[in-house]
Parts: C-alpha cells; structure tokens; sequence
C-alpha cells in the first residue's frame, strides 16, 4: 500500500528523560519513504503548538522551560525562551485569549505566557542585537544548526532549551503561573498531589486544566495583552475518585475525558449551576486496569472517540453520537506504548514511545484502525503535529 504524503512535526524524549531523540523532527515523504530529521536541539520536547509559522515547545525537564520557533519549510529559527513555571512541562496550546497555555505535571502548575508581549520583546532583542528576525537573514536564520558551544555541542538559550536564532528569554510581566489546590486521589503512587496534564478552552472563554492526582478539572480565566498576561481561578470541578483525568476533547458541548487510572472514558456536561457533571462513562477494555493507562483522545465530527491505551498497546474507538459512550472496536496500536496519534485523511498516525516509531494507521470508516501499512523511524515520540502541505 502506498503511503500518504506526510509532513510532521513530532515531539520527543531525549536522553535527559530516558528517550532515544535529540531534539524536535520533522518527517517529511513527498511520495517517497517518510523520513524524520532533527531540527531543533532541545532536551525532551515532548509536547508541540503550531500557529501559523510559530512552533512551541515544552522541555519537560525539572524546571522546566517554553521555547518557541519560527517555521520556514521544514527548518526551525529559535526566538524566545520563557520559564515553565513548574517541573516537567507536559502540554502546551495556543489559546484564543492571546496566551500559550502551558501546563506542568510535577509541581501541578499552570502557566500562561502572552505570546504579544513575547514576540514583541523577542523582536527588540533582536533588533538590539543587529539580528534580522523577521527575514531569518541574520544569525542563526533558517536552516542553520544550533550554535556551538565551548565543548563544541550546542549552546544553551535561555531556560532548558538549545536552539538556533534570537535568543530572548521573557520578562516577568509577560509570563503567570497559578498553583493548583493541594489535593489527593485514592492512588497513592500517583495521587499523591496536584499534577496538572493538560489544557483545553471552553465554549465559554476560560480554559481547564485536567489534574491527575486530584481527580479535577480546574477552570480559569486567561487574559493577556501587549505587556501582560494573568490566570484568574474560577471554580473546580471534581469527576471520579481514581479517574485521573489526562486528555480532553470536545463533542457537541460536552467534553470528553480519558481517565488514566481507571481505564474508561469519561462523558461530561456542564449543567445550569455552571458545574461539570458525568452524564455517561464506560471501560474501553475488559479487565483489571493494572499498567494498561489511557493517553490521548480526539472526537471527529461523527462523533467517534477515538482513545490509545499504553500497556495493552491499542487503539479504542468508541461512538458518543447517541449522548452516551459506546465501544466501537479496537485494534493494534502498531508498536508498544502509543503515547499521543494524530488524524490525517484516511489514517491514523500513532506515537508509539518505546518502539522509536510512528506507526501508519488505515481507518476504515468505522473508524476502527487497521493493521499498520508503515513505520517511521523517530526516537520516543509523544506528540505528533501534522502540518499543511504547500
């Protein structure tokens, strides 16, 4: 079978986290072979942003950091850094309200960085430093390596992170991190305290944040402009003891959870008191849970939710169109331990960790994934970003 032409960027573990990557990849296929090449250096990138041409990253190291890029082809120029505001930065995402949202797993923080107030200070920098930042002729432009240090490996830019360009790190105005609410879950090897996994915007312009460890979904309100940015609690609302809410995902106004720790997916809506309440939930496998950890989920406009399940290895896919949650099927992930997919017409690409591949997918239109048609070598990946074909 052929395979579709791709053209991705991918984020990954690297050495500082067990992972077998150097940095962020592109793949790239063009009707040949895909193949994925570094383009930025960076210590665990593990989780990517695209926006037009910026691209931003999280380094999830202790004290973590926030990098951001210029795209030109399939060539990265480093702008800024900014501080995560936590330790082990796990997702970030451009929010309507003119913030990067960054959440930070660990220390269950969440960050917000005003991307106007960053680009604009990144853009003095380089104007102050002679660096044409917005033709990427000065440098450090597109398509050149990282800087060499005095070891001769790459220097260092700002917070965790090694890239070439203007190297700006942020001020303090432009950058807000919120601490979420002590709290704990029945699992005590993982419950233990707040840890913040990701970030989604709501219908209603605020932004929540999935807590793992204390089985919460925490509601803030995003603000930023030109010089500043800030994080306004609103409310917190609670699903089930030991859910251990990850990945989030919208259909038809109600959101969709995957638990980590208890294996099912969960349904929520928010009701007349402005509180999220589960209307449906239900296991996507059969069994005790154990090590088997759900990841990632997305629903398409069928409403078909589709769920990786690390430790089982596989793909679930279940039907939300009736108001509830309903197991389709499931199949292969095509390696050991998807962490993150992504859709792309007619298939499936799945981050499968510990196989240092991504896995190519057919899906029929139930769909439920077929056996997988193609590999593509990359070290550990966790996030997959496919970008738009020129």
């Amino acid at each position: 079978m052929t395979l579709p032409d791709l053209h991705l960027l991918v984020g990954s573990y690297t050495a500082t986290g067990g992972g077998n990557a150097t940095g962020i990849s592109v793949v790239t296929s063009g009707g040949a072979a895909p193949v994925a090449s570094t383009v930025a250096v960076l210590d665990d990138p593990s989780f990517l942003a695209v926006s037009g041409d910026r691209v931003y990253a999280v380094s999830e190291t202790s004290d973590g950091g926030v990098h951001a890029f210029r795209m030109s082809g399939s060539s990265l120029e480093h702008l800024w850094d900014a501080p995560a505001g936590g330790d082990a930065p796990c997702h970030i995402r451009v929010d309507p309200s003119g913030a990067l949202v960054v959440t930070n797993y660990v220390s269950g923080t969440v960050t917000a960085v005003s991307l106007e107030a960053a680009e604009s200070y990144a853009s003095s920098v380089a104007a102050s430093d002679g660096i044409a930042a917005d033709t990427g002729t000065g440098a450090g432009g597109p398509g050149a390596g990282p800087a060499a240090g005095a070891d001769g490996g790459a220097a260092g830019h700002g917070v965790a992170g090694r890239g070439a360009g203007v190297s700006a790190v942020l001020p303090d105005a432009a950058v807000a991190t919120e601490l979420l609410p002590d709290a704990t879950g029945p699992d005590e090897d993982r419950q233990e305290g707040p840890h913040a996994h990701q970030s989604v915007a709501t219908p209603d312009g605020t932004v929540l944040v999935a807590d793992l460890g204390g089985d919460a979904l925490h509601e803030f309100r995003v603000e930023a402009d030109a010089v500043s940015v800030s994080i306004e609690p609103v409310r917190v609302h609670h699903v089930a003891p030991g859910a251990g809410p990850r990945h989030m995902a919208w259909y038809e106004g109600d959101l969709v959870v995957t638990g980590e720790l208890d294996g099912r997916v969960h349904r929520l809506h928010r009701d007349e008191s402005g509180s999220f309440r589960t209307i449906a939930d239900t296991a996507v496998f059969d069994g005790p849970v154990g090590t088997s950890l759900l990841s990632h989920i997305e629903v398409d406009e069928r409403g078909l939710v589709t769920v990786a399940v690390r430790g089982r290895d596989q793909i679930v896919v279940l039907d939300a169109a009736d108001g509830g949650l309903r197991v389709v099927g499931s199949a292969s992930c095509g390696g050991v331990w998807p962490r993150h997919f992504a859709r792309v017409p007619g298939y499936l690409l799945v981050a499968n960790q510990m196989s240092d591949a991504i896995a190519v997918l057919p899906v029929g239109d139930d769909g439920v994934p077929g056996e997988a048609v193609g590999q593509i070598a990359v070290g550990s990946p966790a996030c997959i970003v496919p970008l738009e074909q020129h």
